[in-house]
Formats: C-alpha cells, sequence, structure tokens
C-alpha cells in the first residue's frame, strides 16, 4: 500500500482547506496552469476516457466573455480569481479511447451510438476529473472557489459553440482571501452517510 500523507497534506487538502468566495492579487501562469493539469489528469476515469475538457480563463477579456452568464452572487467572487476554470465534458470523449485505452481500443465501440451511455459517462468521468482538478490545484498550493451558478446554456454557447463539449461546473483557482469565507459548515457523521455490510 502506499504511504499515507502526513497531517500538513490532510490539512492542505482536506480538513483545513475551505472554497473561497473572494482572492487575493496573485498569478497562475501558463505553466503552472500545464503543471496543475497533468497532475489532475493522473486520477483515474472509466477505461481512462478521459473526458473532461478544461477552459482556462486568465486575462480580463477571456473572463468578460463569462461574467454576463454568472449568477449575480457569483460575479465578483469569480471576477477576482487569477484564474477561472470552465470545467466542461466532451460528448465525443469515445473517439480518444483507442489512444487512451490502449489495450482494449475497440472499447470505443461500447459507446460509439449509445447516446444515453455516452451523456452519463462524460458527465459522471468528467465530474470526477473536476474533483481532481480541485485536489491538484489544493496539493500546488492553490486555493478552490467552486460555484455552479451559472447559465449553462449561454457558457456553452460562449466558449463551446461549434463543439461536442459542454459546461459542467466552474471552478475559481487562486490565492483565496480568508475574509471571504464563512465558518465552516457540517458535514455528516459515518454513521449517517455510510452503511459497512
Amino acid at each position: 500500500m502506499s504511504k499515507a500523507l502526513d497531517a500538513d497534506g490532510l490539512d492542505q487538502i482536506f480538513r483545513t482547506a475551505r472554497s473561497y468566495n473572494g482572492w487575493q492579487a496573485a498569478e497562475i501562469d501558463a505553466a503552472a496552469l500545464g503543471e496543475l493539469y497533468t497532475l489532475a489528469a493522473f486520477g483515474p476515469t472509466s477505461a481512462n476516457c478521459s473526458p473532461a475538457r478544461f477552459v482556462f480563463l486568465r486575462s480580463n477579456e477571456a473572463k468578460e466573455r463569462l461574467k454576463p452568464h454568472l449568477i449575480p452572487g457569483n460575479v465578483d467572487k469569480a471576477m477576482s480569481a487569477s484564474v477561472i476554470a470552465i470545467v466542461g465534458y466532451d460528448l465525443e470523449f469515445y473517439e480518444k479511447i483507442p489512444q487512451l485505452f490502449p489495450h482494449n481500443p475497440d472499447a470505443r465501440d461500447w459507446f460509439a451510438g449509445n447516446d444515453a451511455l455516452i451523456e452519463e459517462t462524460a458527465i459522471r468521468n468528467g465530474t470526477l476529473q473536476g474533483a481532481y482538478l480541485m485536489i491538484a490545484a489544493r496539493a500546488l498550493g492553490y486555493d478552490c472557489g467552486p460555484l455552479s451558478g451559472f447559465n449553462r446554456a449561454g457558457v456553452d454557447s460562449e466558449f463551446f459553440a461549434g463543439t461536442t463539449q459542454r459546461s459542467n461546473f466552474i471552478c475559481c483557482l487562486g490565492s483565496g482571501d480568508p475574509a471571504s469565507i464563512f465558518a465552516r459548515s457540517p458535514r455528516l457523521a459515518f454513521d449517517d452517510a455510510c452503511d459497512i455490510l
């Protein structure tokens, strides 16, 4: 078995990590985003299908394109972030299976023509990859602010028009402002959420 992370590592990724609503000035350059994606891409997906697609908005111009599609309560928290990641998924992910799953390239045929399975697989595994991105960001020392309050059709039209890609959720990245967070909300206890059979 792998060695457990130490207490500091567990704190940074989970126990003391928070979802931020405001941001301090910080730069996340293209090389850092490449490192972030490369780390997150190691997270498992079914048949290594890797349907997630990420659009990283760094420039003010790019963020302004997103702004009209955010609900009012999310505008300030998103626009002040160093980077806004649109976490999406590709409904033609299966076309890359021969490359990504070389020991069974025919796995492409599990999906081709089965729209219900394509969408279910893309959303499930794309969401997992979005979570891996957040874990990787925290592991690399960045803070996260995930949000789902946006007009999905508007975002898809603005950023994914003419493609088979769709938006799933948005995650702000940067150096979180501690003044922007609330007291930590409770979590369900083990016995309230889990069964051991």
